[in-house]
């Protein structure tokens, strides 16, 4: 039941009958006399009058029916500590940092988020943060500014990924990010500490199901990247998508390096050689721009570098409204080479992808004996990320590597 001194300070409103309000007026009100909420442009307050004296605090909270259990919980926390002797506006001050202040502070802490990783440290580009963090993070906002919002990191986390299959590489990513973001509140924006994200996030990622689809790339064979640029059309699209296709396979490139191209000059050898200028970004780091080596298809290279510096190379439109990988990988599956082989290497259970030739460029690599190492830089990663992510051979290639080794074997048997 609503006293007077609480009808003095409601402000004249058309919908006071509203029963979320009158409820919760209702429950602070029950925590003794002089105890009270009041709305204050469009946000809670709640006060205390104790001699004679009234003081408010502000809850954090819209004036909005979603944060009613929400303002409840607050404001019996703030009662509790008025009660050992803190004064409201300290007490107020405590539970609402304890709590991660306003929303405001979320939406603020995303904005500035979004600024550093934009604009400073390792900077990412407008297009990598809204297809890699906007969803993930404005997914978290939304939870976060929810009435029974999470209340710790690996809640928020477990429900913001939930869109996305166990163990996919989207949810790693996803998790990754926002686990960036909770750090940069915890250490730039001094959220309380108990926001701070779990290192370890396996858990968080999953497995893949036992019987779920791989969508790893798989390397194809020499032969085989032959039968696709044979294919193409001799037209003047197909010359612009073969020269393409070549100089990816040969070099061993991502699809958006192809329009990070430079012919340079050796300064102590006065040849020719093919630069990439391109920095791949992302949370982890940059990929720094290289110089790079040929490896030709079966001792063809299409004279590409040549070509390239007399200009005679015209690539082909590589925008796409989800990049140039996009935009090859639509041009190959109009090609019925291309599609035939796909369905071959589904019959072995591997994928077909632009990112063949460049696991095709790997396997070429380790079989003329390169080093890990060196193949790490001359495909323009880190050892760590070619260990775990490139093949360094395929079964036909372990196969011969197998016989010949018995044959040498054989032969060295006196």
């Amino acid at each position: 039941m609503l006293c007077a001194l609480d009808v003095r300070f409601m402000p004249a409103r058309s919908n006071l009958t509203e029963s979320w309000e009158i409820t919760l007026r209702s429950n602070i009100n029950s925590f003794g006399e002089g105890w009270g909420l009041r709305e204050d442009k469009g946000r809670m307050r709640i006060f205390h009058r104790r001699n004679g004296k009234q003081t408010f605090a502000p809850l954090g909270l819209r004036w909005h029916k979603d944060n009613q259990t929400k303002a409840y919980k607050r404001a019996e926390e703030i009662k509790d500590l008025v009660k050992q002797g803190t004064p409201i506006k300290d007490a107020a001050k405590r539970i609402i940092n304890g709590n991660v202040e306003t929303e405001e502070d979320w939406k603020g802490a995303l904005i500035r988020f979004k600024d550093q990783k934009i604009n400073h440290g390792t900077s990412i580009k407008i297009e990598t943060w809204n297809a890699k963090y906007e969803p993930v993070l404005n997914a978290a906002l939304k939870l976060l500014l929810a009435n029974n919002a999470p209340t710790n990191p690996a809640d928020l986390i477990d429900a913001c990924l939930k869109k996305w299959k166990p163990g996919s590489r989207s949810r790693e990513i996803g998790a990754q990010n926002l686990t960036q973001f909770l750090r940069h509140c915890v250490m730039r924006e001094s959220f309380p500490v108990n926001w701070t994200p779990p290192i370890e996030l396996k858990s968080h990622i999953g497995r893949k199901a036992a019987n779920a689809k791989s969508q790893k790339m798989h390397p194809i064979s020499e032969i085989e990247i032959l039968s696709i640029i044979n294919s193409i059309p001799n037209d003047p699209p197909g010359k612009r998508w073969k020269d393409a296709i070549c100089l990816m396979a040969v070099y061993g490139l991502r699809p958006v390096e192809l329009l990070h191209l430079h012919v340079r000059t050796d300064e102590k050898t006065n040849e020719p050689y093919l630069f990439c200028s391109y920095e791949k970004r992302s949370g982890s780091g940059v990929t720094r721009p290289r110089r790079l080596l040929p490896l030709p298809i079966d001792g063809q290279d299409w004279n590409l570098l040549l070509r390239l510096k007399t200009n005679d190379i015209k690539l082909p439109p590589l925008e796409s409204k989800n990049g140039s990988g996009e935009a090859a990988r639509k041009y190959l599956e109009r090609r019925p080479a291309w599609v035939s082989l796909s369905k071959a290497l589904k019959r072995r259970k591997e994928n077909l992808g632009t990112y063949s030739f460049r696991h095709s460029y790997s396997v070429r690599g380790h079989q003329l004996n390169i080093d890990s190492g060196s193949m790490a830089d001359m495909m323009g990663h880190s050892e760590q990320t070619h260990g775990a992510s490139y093949p360094f051979a395929t079964e036909k290639t372990t196969i011969a590597a197998h016989e010949k080794a018995l044959k040498v074997a054989s032969a060295m048997k006196p």
